[in-house]
């Protein structure tokens, strides 16, 4: 009898040890994952056995059941993150259940450039179809108490390059956008020339933003604050066309006539209103913002666009109404008022 049990448990220790050996093959061996990889999206709320056995379903895992009894005993079960998982080829499962816990999900990335409205970067965000979208507009109530104590978003959002995973919000990357201007005009307004006639920074901003909308050289934002900052020394007026523009909104239809520079009713017309428009009429970034704050020294009080995406910068009206004869009303074929846009 003794001699029996002796075999049983020799037998059943044999057996273990197979079964264990199994099961670490079985945990080593790479997951039947395709050439290209495997995206496995983890919902909120989800559970490892739920996504092992999604894996399952598409064939992917063959055995889900170790790797959710493993979670369940070390805990990992809870501690895995939603999100989008790509997996590469080579995965195992000890790799899959380290990538769930870290959290490592795609990244994707949205660019909301300079010189564009809110209006239009809220656009942008909405054609993101990894994005969850849920802003109205800029006059959503989220955003209105986000810039608060300004009342009006506009030219309060940073342009930039934003990553993102699947399931963000688009209200998440504004939040980043704005956060990041207040630090970026904190900055620049730290760092600012002396002698500039901005009280604040948010004069500075909407400095900047109608910078940004004349032009996308950099050898010329200065050149044009300094314009800017020096008609306003003389008490001129700034008499910008991206402001008028801006003012229109919507019944612009991209013709810019004379009875617009002429009308009363447009509260960023600043070819009758004196001083700075109300807001920033743009998003901009960084170097215009420079710019706002250290305006190049010099004489020029008017510039024309010169077709070729630069200007011709005048010191007096006559020099300023030949360069407007020779650049604006014999306009060239490819005549452009800004730079060529780069791929």
């Amino acid at each position: 009898m003794k001699q029996k049990l002796v075999v049983f448990v020799l037998a059943l220790l044999v057996l273990l040890a197979v079964s264990i050996g199994e099961l670490r093959q079985r945990w080593a061996a790479p997951l039947n994952i395709p050439q290209d990889g495997f995206t496995l999206i983890v919902e909120k709320g989800d559970s490892l056995r739920r996504a092992a056995n999604r894996l399952h379903a598409s064939g992917i895992l063959e055995f889900p059941q170790p790797i959710a009894l493993y979670g369940r005993w070390t805990g990992l079960d809870q501690q895995i993150k939603p999100g989008e998982y790509l997996l590469p080829q080579g995965t195992t499962s000890e790799s899959l259940l380290t990538l769930l816990q870290r959290g490592e999900v795609i990244q994707y990335q949205v660019t909301l450039p300079e010189g564009i409205t809110l209006s239009r970067a809220i656009e942008i965000l909405a054609e993101q179809e990894q994005l969850e979208i849920t802003v109205s507009g800029q006059d959503d109530d989220r955003i209105l108490e986000m810039i608060e104590p300004e009342s009006h978003p506009e030219g309060l959002f940073f342009p930039d390059t934003y990553h993102y995973a699947r399931g963000d919000t688009d209200l998440s990357i504004l939040e980043r956008a704005h956060a990041a201007m207040q630090a970026t005009l904190e900055e620049e307004w730290l760092l600012r020339a002396e002698g500039l006639l901005y009280d604040t920074p948010y004069e500075a901003l909407i400095m900047a933003s109608i910078i940004e909308r004349e032009t996308g050289l950099p050898e010329e934002r200065q050149q044009i604050s300094g314009v800017f900052a020096r008609r306003l020394e003389q008490g001129m007026l700034l008499q910008t066309d991206p402001t008028v523009i801006y003012g229109l909104g919507e019944s612009f239809d991209g013709n810019l006539k004379r009875s617009h520079l002429t009308e009363d009713g447009n509260p960023y017309n600043t070819y009758r209103i004196s001083g700075l428009p109300p807001t920033p009429i743009a998003l901009p970034g960084r170097a215009a913002i420079h710019a706002a704050l250290h305006p190049e020294e010099g004489s020029a009080l008017y510039f024309v666009a010169r077709g070729d995406g630069g200007h011709v910068f005048s010191d007096t009206l006559n020099e300023h109404n030949r360069a407007v004869r020779q650049y604006q009303l014999q306009r060239r074929k490819n005549y452009r008022s800004a730079p060529e846009k780069t791929p």
